[in-house]
């Protein structure tokens, strides 16, 4: 499978620009509500009703100011798992949703957060309440069983006055996105190749006096001018700051011999993510304290990359994970490995040590798109490596799909 999309790329004055999808955006559109309907008739639920954007996103393609949205409940979509898909929208603004085939009906939503409804919001909340019931009604056969990903007490309760038995519905969207269609891989390349220019112009800039911020600024200005959609987070941080992991870059100035760590968290071009990490020395040979950090996260990586197969168990493959000498337990990530797609999603695979008290089974299948994570964190030096590498599972194990070379010199 090529899952290049340098066949629409232009390059003008050294620049890439995504201005065409690689794909029939429409098949996608339909691979992804096809693989909800699925999980919907398999628990035998008369729909679902969707308030996560990313969600709004896998099973219309139709967007709104996502991480706007992301704050109220404002934007949701209906879908019945007999019927329509009806996209209930932030203000009268249908031609956002023109020519997408997945749309069976557009509304305005009815919204019913405080900041908008004020002393009516228990109004608005049973007009949207009698608009889904009324749905359920139509379409259900009866079946009053809804899934709903995520609602407040306030959208919640009038439904269940009316009747409706609400069940979990981020169970089904986790499940649905999991598996990737052919053209989703292509999709999600883009992002990774639009990501892998970034973190060359973060390279390029990374020199002795440069804010953590403005190194961190490359990999958003290349992201936006390419056509991506926003970063997730913002883990990146220097020096003394790498360890322990998971600080958020800020104005610290970066000095010479300092290790660099970043996650990317990306969400580019058609709304896949990229997420993959990488560790440099700021305008300096590493130390060999830095070495041996960066050779044992690169030892990980790659161990684990190996004993990924379709029709292992979670708990086998943390069974077969690398073993995380002593010195460097204490602070080691929370997962070995966690799916991605649309943005980080099922499943999240634990160490063995913490499957007890963290960790769930289920299965390894092929199409699922997953990434491999390793800190190694050093308290003798007070630094911290963190790698990460984006794969695909196929029938004889994984392909890796982030292409931003490793440290190799330093092994």
């Amino acid at each position: 499978m090529n899952l290049s999309c340098g066949n629409v790329v232009a390059r003008q004055h050294g620049a890439m620009e995504y201005s065409e999808p690689p794909v029939d955006i429409d098949r996608v559109r339909r691979y992804r509500l096809a693989r909800i309907h699925e999980q919907l008739r398999l628990r035998d639920y008369a729909g679902i009703l969707l308030f996560d954007p990313i969600n709004c996103r896998y099973a219309c393609d139709a967007t709104n100011m996502q991480v706007w949205c992301a704050h109220y409940e404002t934007r949701c979509v209906f879908i019945a798992t007999q019927g329509p898909l009806v996209l209930f929208d932030y203000g009268n603004y249908p031609h956002l949703a023109e020519g997408i085939p997945t749309i069976d009906e557009y509304r305005v939503h009815s919204s019913f957060y405080f900041f908008t409804a004020g002393n009516r919001t228990q109004e608005k909340a049973e007009n949207f309440a009698a608009q889904i019931t009324d749905l359920i009604k139509q379409h259900g056969g009866g079946n009053s069983r809804l899934a709903i990903d995520r609602l407040s007490y306030t959208g919640c309760q009038p439904l269940l006055n009316r009747g409706i038995v609400i069940h979990d519905g981020q169970e089904i969207m986790e499940l649905a996105r999991a598996i990737k269609s052919a053209e989703e891989l292509v999709l999600m390349q883009c992002a990774i190749d639009v990501c892998e220019i970034g973190i060359g112009k973060m390279r390029a800039a990374l020199e002795p006096g440069i804010t953590e911020n403005a190194l961190w600024a490359n990999l958003h200005e290349a992201n936006i001018s390419l056509g991506g959609e926003w970063i997730e987070t913002r883990l990146l941080s220097s020096g003394p700051r790498t360890y322990p992991w998971f600080r958020e870059c800020s104005m610290r100035v970066i000095a010479r011999g300092e290790m660099v760590s970043f996650d990317t968290d990306l969400i580019g071009p058609y709304g896949y993510c990229a997420d993959m990490s990488r560790s440099w020395v700021c305008g300096d040979k590493p130390s060999a304290e830095q070495r041996r950090i960066y050779a044992l996260a690169y030892e990980q990586i790659q161990h684990n990359k190996s004993v990924i197969k379709p029709g292992m168990t979670f708990r086998e493959v943390s069974e077969a994970a690398w073993k995380i000498p002593a010195e460097f337990a204490d602070d080691k990530y929370g997962s070995i490995i966690h799916g991605v797609g649309l943005a980080d999603e099922y499943p999240s695979i634990k160490h063995l040590s913490d499957y007890a008290e963290k960790g769930y089974d289920g299965m390894i299948a092929e199409n699922m798109t997953l990434c491999v994570e390793s800190y190694i964190g050093s308290e003798k030096s007070g630094e911290g490596v963190k790698l990460e590498e984006q794969v695909l599972v196929t029938k004889e194990g994984v392909r890796q799909l982030t292409r931003y070379p490793m440290e190799m010199d330093w092994l």
